[in-house]
């Protein structure tokens, strides 16, 4: 299997942009009402710090970190196109995520997800996060599953 390579960047970068319309896209097909209610809290212009996984020179998948809180940054923007999951992708892109977090002085990350996205809250209970309230902008969205993990 090819070695996955992380490459810190922001959203500016041309890989990112097309994987987070990708995102978008997959994120309609699995639950359109709730993506159009999470729309406004997705744009990448709050995001300073952005990551595009590659596999053979191709770009295969993408997340991202902003700061929610004095010490705690929210995971954004992950995703792994489809015919390159079950390969560890996301794993390494959470887990850089997680590290860069880390070397910016931050304690905590959290996240939120859809209950329609059953491989997504599978992999965030296998990286060691915690369900917890749902937070902020996601209070008021039954559809929303919200994480935390102290890194």
């Amino acid at each position: 299997m090819p070695a996955i390579i992380i490459k810190r960047t922001n959203p500016e970068d041309k890989d990112f942009r097309r994987l987070v319309l990708l995102l978008d896209d997959y994120l309609d097909g699995s639950d359109k009402a709730a993506h159009s209610l999470c729309e406004p809290f997705n744009r990448t212009d709050t995001i300073r710090y952005a990551l595009v996984a590659c596999m053979d020179g191709e770009a295969v998948g993408c997340g991202a970190i902003r700061e929610y809180s004095p010490g705690t940054m929210e995971i954004k923007r992950m995703f792994v196109r489809e015919d390159q999951r079950r390969k560890g992708v996301a794993s390494s892109i959470l887990s850089e995520l997680e590290k860069w977090a880390k070397e910016l002085g931050f304690t905590r990350c959290i996240l939120e997800t859809g209950e329609k996205l059953p491989q997504a809250i599978s992999l965030y209970r296998k990286k060691g996060y915690s369900v917890i309230a749902n937070y902020g902008q996601y209070e008021c969205l039954p559809a929303s599953v919200c994480f935390e993990k102290c890194i």
